[in-house]
């Protein structure tokens, strides 16, 4: 189920705009409608101001209708098995819960998985807002 998600995270880590960074990320989110939504990392001049692949499909989702995170896969060209950021684990997290598995990749397919929890242990999340 997960080699999906990995080709769908692949492809979009094909249409990447990093002209500073020069560093390829492709995503891709299983969401709770069962569709796939994609995203790759998209830079500006004002570095590091861009946007993450996991955000930009995060994005995808919200905007298609989905609301949960069933599951994602993540691929960098130049790092086998990149993690996301800190930034795009909260994102995360803010969508799925601790359980959600994340697939990360090389260019191959998925080498390993992980849950957001693991990845996040201590997540903020909307009860700390009450």
């Amino acid at each position: 189920m997960s080699h999906d998600l990995f080709e769908a995270a692949r492809d979009a880590m094909a249409r990447c705009h990093a002209p500073y960074s020069q560093f390829p990320v492709g995503a891709a989110i299983r969401a709770d409608d069962g569709r796939i939504y994609t995203g790759a990392n998209i830079e500006v001049a004002s570095y590091p101001e861009g946007w993450c692949a996991e955000t930009t499909a995060i994005g995808h989702m919200i905007m298609g209708g989905g609301l949960r995170i069933v599951e994602a896969a993540v691929i960098a060209q130049k790092k086998v098995g990149c993690t996301p950021c800190g930034g795009c684990r909260q994102r995360l997290a803010e969508f799925s819960d601790a359980g959600t598995k994340i697939h990360l990749c090389d260019m191959n397919g998925v080498i390993q998985t992980v849950t957001i929890g693991e990845l996040l242990p201590y997540a903020f999340d909307a009860e700390a807002l009450k």
